[in-house]
C-alpha cells in the first residue's frame, strides 16, 4: 500500500486507488462529472494546495532562490493545523490503502507536490 504523487490528467497507474486533487481550482472547461473519467481526480481537496498568493509566487519563481522562498512559505502553510492533520492522516492511511495526490504542473521538481512528497515521507508515509 502506498501514496503515489501524480500529475493530474495523466493516465492512472495500475492499482493507484483514489486520486486526490490538491489544487486550488478545478480543471478549466471540464464538466465536474468528467473529472475522474479524464484522470484528473476523484476528490478535490484544496486544503493541501498553496494559497492563491503562493501559487502565483511559484509560477513566477525563475531562480532557485525564488523557488526556495516559495517552498519555505508553503511548508509554513502545511504546518497549520488542518493541513498538518491531513498530512498525518494520509501518512497513516498510506500503510493500508493505495491512493494518490496530485497537481497539474508538468515538472514535479517545480510543483508543490514535490513538497507534499517530502512532508508525507517525513511523517512516515509509504510513498511510491
Amino acid at each position: 500500500m502506498a501514496i503515489r504523487i501524480v500529475r493530474l490528467g495523466t493516465p492512472r497507474a495500475e492499482n493507484e486507488g483514489l486520486r486526490i486533487g490538491t489544487v486550488r481550482r478545478p480543471p478549466r472547461g471540464v464538466p465536474k462529472a468528467e473529472f475522474a473519467k479524464r484522470d484528473f481526480y476523484d476528490v478535490w481537496y484544496p486544503v493541501l494546495s498553496p494559497t492563491q498568493e503562493l501559487v502565483t509566487q511559484a509560477l513566477h519563481a525563475e531562480s532557485d532562490k525564488e523557488w526556495r522562498a516559495f517552498v519555505k512559505k508553503f511548508k509554513a502553510e502545511m504546518a497549520e493545523p488542518d493541513a498538518s492533520r491531513t498530512l498525518d492522516l494520509l501518512a497513516a492511511l498510506s500503510h493500508s490503502a493505495n491512493f494518490s495526490v496530485g497537481c497539474y504542473c508538468e515538472d514535479e521538481a517545480r510543483c508543490h507536490r514535490s513538497v507534499l512528497r517530502e512532508l508525507l515521507a517525513a511523517r512516515g508515509a509509504e510513498v511510491v
